[in-house]
C-alpha cells in the first residue's frame, strides 16, 4: 500500500522532510505538513478549494478526514495538535496544542483555542469556539469542565509519544517521509 500525494489545479502538497506519512494516506492539493508531523494510516486530506495547514509535531491519527469549505473556510491545524482516530475536520482552525478526540467532528468556521479539547465522539457545530483550557463534549458539544494541569501535561506527553512512534513506524515501513 502506498501513499497518494496529488496536485490539484497546479497546487501540490508540501510535506516537511521529517514528517511521517503512513501508507494508505491520501493527500491532495494545497496541503502543507510541518516538521515532525504525522499523518497515519488511511487518512484523507483533501484541499481542492482552499488550503490545509498542519503544523509541526501535530498528529492526524488513522482514518481521519480533513477538508476545506469551498471559497470560505480553510483548515488550519497549529503545532503540537493531537487529532484522534476517525475525526472529521471541515473548514476549521485548531490552535497550537489543542486536542480533538476519537470520532469527533469539527465543522465549518469552528475554532479550538490553545489547550482547548473536544471530547471523543463530540460534534462542534458550525461557528462554535472552544476557549483555551476548556473541555467540551456531546452532540452538539457543550462546555463540560475546565482542564486541570494534569490534563494539559498528558497532552504534551501524547505529542512526544506520537513524534517518537512515527519515527519507529517509518523505519518499519522502510520509509519515514514523503517529499515533494
Amino acid at each position: 500500500m502506498s501513499v497518494t500525494v496529488l496536485p490539484f489545479r497546479g497546487l501540490a502538497p508540501c510535506i516537511a522532510a521529517s514528517a511521517f506519512i503512513a501508507p494508505g494516506a491520501r493527500i491532495i492539493g494545497d496541503v502543507k505538513i510541518g516538521e515532525e508531523a504525522s499523518v497515519w494510516y488511511n487518512c484523507v486530506i483533501r484541499s481542492d478549494h482552499g488550503s490545509v495547514h498542519i503544523g509541526a509535531r501535530s498528529n492526524v491519527q488513522d482514518g481521519t478526514v480533513i477538508h476545506v469549505t469551498s471559497g470560505e473556510w480553510n483548515t488550519h491545524i497549529g503545532d503540537e495538535v493531537v487529532i484522534g482516530h476517525m475525526a472529521m475536520l471541515h473548514g476549521c482552525k485548531l490552535h497550537d496544542r489543542s486536542f480533538v478526540g476519537l470520532g469527533a467532528i469539527v465543522m465549518d468556521g469552528c475554532e479550538i483555542e490553545t489547550t482547548g479539547m473536544l471530547a471523543a465522539g463530540a460534534l462542534l457545530a458550525p461557528g462554535r469556539r472552544i476557549p483555551s483550557g476548556q473541555l467540551w463534549a456531546g452532540r452538539p458539544a457543550r462546555y463540560l469542565r475546565t482542564l486541570t494541569p494534569a490534563d494539559i501535561e498528558a497532552h504534551s506527553i501524547g505529542v512526544k509519544y506520537y513524534v517518537e512512534h512515527a519515527r519507529y513506524h517509518g523505519i518499519c515501513a522502510g520509509t519515514s517521509t514523503v517529499n515533494n
